[in-house]
């Protein structure tokens, strides 16, 4: 059975670029265009791994990632970040928030898929 992927991004075109990019290689992904909607995807329905945006109206890509950390479907769940933030500080902030990964856009398809596959269980 494919892996269900979350694509959290209040951009319509990164969402449509990154669930392309994942469906072409197999994987099913639901989108959410906030981290408020994709906490309430994510808790709806069980994905396997979420990939968030960072600069999000009404819920950044951090607090969704201390949101899902708190759910206990979610402790060891893979959360990747995709955001244009590339600085040290924000990426050890994402690192205490719970990310298991940082990619940083513009992102370039077969690299964010080699970083799903890698860290999908």
């Amino acid at each position: 059975m494919a892996k269900t992927i979350l694509t959290v991004d209040d951009s319509a075109a990164i969402r449509q670029m990154v669930t392309f990019t994942l469906k072409t290689a197999g994987f099913q992904v639901v989108e959410a265009s906030d981290g408020e909607a994709g906490l309430r995807t994510a808790k709806s329905q069980k994905v396997d791994l979420v990939l968030t945006d960072q600069n999000m109206p009404r819920m950044d890509g951090l607090s969704l990632i201390r949101a899902l950390r708190a759910e206990p479907q979610y402790k060891t769940t893979p959360i990747l970040m995709l955001t244009t933030e590339a600085g040290d500080a924000m990426k050890a902030q994402g690192r205490e928030a719970g990310a298991t990964g940082w990619l940083v856009k513009p992102f370039d398809p077969q690299k964010l898929l080699d970083v799903v596959r890698k860290v999908l269980p």
